[in-house]
């Protein structure tokens, strides 16, 4: 019954999603009908936000999706609820990490919303096993920096031209799980190839071993950052449990070049045996 109300209240968002005076809790509320509290507690155990922030990251989303087409960014900031260019692009930065126009001038693959679906599912990914020999990567640290912000900050600011001296390379986000459970990030390119500024990286070595390496499906450039998190979450939620295998010693990272604008990534995982 519970999911039959919150289906609700996505529908009705949407519709209104440009009006504010429709969009308050005790608005919503009475759309679920349900209590304030009851509706609260409710919707962020279905969509993992408050309804504040799913409205504000839906705005944002269709903004984004307008912004690539040519259109004035105050105009579209106006129609979709934000009544200045400066909440905008304040509220933008808040959730990407960049300005709109670093945005459109880079292109980057942001994180986007789209509306709420309890039935969403994305191809799986294409997976295979395989022994890779070390090597090492010269990367920028971007510490606790949630990973597609660090993405964002990494492309527009064109650090892989810099780092390979103005040749399109491929880049690496490489992952350290933290004793306190967060997750530390960092991006580069391969040793051998960084030919240019290599100021504020550090060095960082990929063991030779065994991994399992999901290609994640190919998607549009607004779509591109939820399919990778959706890839993360099969990899330890689905593929590991039913395929005996476990995470081994080592770094996990990805693999993209973001001139292609395929928007597809590799993920590799080192992998032990689960009886090992």
């Amino acid at each position: 019954m519970e999911r039959e109300h919150i289906e609700r209240v996505v529908s009705y968002i949407e519709e209104h999603l440009a009006d504010d005076t429709v969009l308050d809790v005790a608005a919503l509320a009475g759309v679920a009908g349900y209590s304030e509290f009851h509706f609260l507690r409710a919707f962020r155990k279905a969509v993992r936000l408050t309804p504040a922030d799913y409205v504000r990251k839906r705005r944002i989303s269709e903004i984004v999706r307008r912004i690539g087409k040519g259109e004035s960014m105050s105009d579209i900031a106006f129609a979709w609820g934000f009544n200045s260019r400066e909440n905008f692009t304040r509220a933008f930065k808040k959730e990407h990490g960049i300005l709109p126009s670093a945005f459109r001038n880079a292109a980057c693959s942001l994180r986007l919303y789209p509306p709420f679906s309890f039935e969403r599912g994305d191809p799986a990914p294409a997976v295979s096993i395989c022994r890779l020999e070390g090597f090492a990567v010269l990367a920028y640290p971007f510490g606790t920096d949630f990973a597609p912000t660090a993405w964002n900050r990494y492309n527009a600011e064109k650090r892989s031209l810099r780092l390979s001296g103005g040749t399109t390379e491929e880049d690496y986000g490489i992952m350290i799980r933290r004793p306190d459970g967060k997750l530390a990030y960092s991006i580069g390119i391969r040793e051998e190839r960084a030919k240019g500024d290599t100021a504020g990286t550090v060095r960082m070595e990929i063991r030779a071993g065994i991994y399992a390496a999901f290609d994640t499906a190919a998607s549009e450039q607004h779509d591109f950052v939820r399919v990778i998190q959706t890839t993360w979450d099969w990899i330890y939620g689905v593929w590991m449990p039913e395929n005996g295998w476990r995470r081994g010693p080592g770094y996990e990272f990805e693999t993209y070049a973001e001139t292609s604008r395929k928007y597809t990534e590799r993920i590799f995982v080192p992998i032990v045996r689960e009886e090992d």
